[in-house]
């Protein structure tokens, strides 16, 4: 059964806020249309809940939305579309995977400007220790 959700329930169960899934559909990057209830509201079925899921990721991984629009509409062509929507995929990771190593060269470059001034309070305290008096 695909149960009929309101964008209130949506963005409860997705962290997105009711402004960005109206955002998502108008931009086209939903991959089905949102059907409306007499009232004209959105009713969003299960499996939207789980293209948001996929946007989500897209979205918190970089990528830009015209490429997530890019691959709304190679999904909605159909099947013939796999090896594009592959390639955008792979082109995606591979953007990530560099962003990835540089973020980790980052991480090295702070995580050794620790080190130093760690080492600088460690000398700076044992520097400050009066030499000890015989007793």
């Amino acid at each position: 059964m695909n149960r009929q959700l309101s964008i209130q329930a949506v963005s409860r169960l997705t962290g997105l806020s009711r402004h960005t899934l109206r955002y998502y559909e108008r931009e086209g990057l939903m991959l089905d249309p949102i059907v409306r209830a007499s009232s004209g509201h959105r009713r969003y079925s299960t499996d939207d809940l789980g293209w948001l899921e996929m946007v989500t990721c897209l979205r918190a991984t970089g990528m830009p939305i015209r490429h997530i629009r890019r691959f709304a509409e190679l999904c909605r062509q159909g099947e013939d579309t796999v090896p594009q929507r592959i390639e955008l995929l792979e082109s995606h990771r591979a953007e990530l995977l560099r962003h990835m190593r540089e973020l980790e060269g980052y991480l090295e470059m702070i995580a050794r400007k620790i080190d130093y001034y760690e080492g600088e309070q460690r000398r700076a305290s044992v520097a400050a220790v009066p030499d000890s008096v015989a007793v």
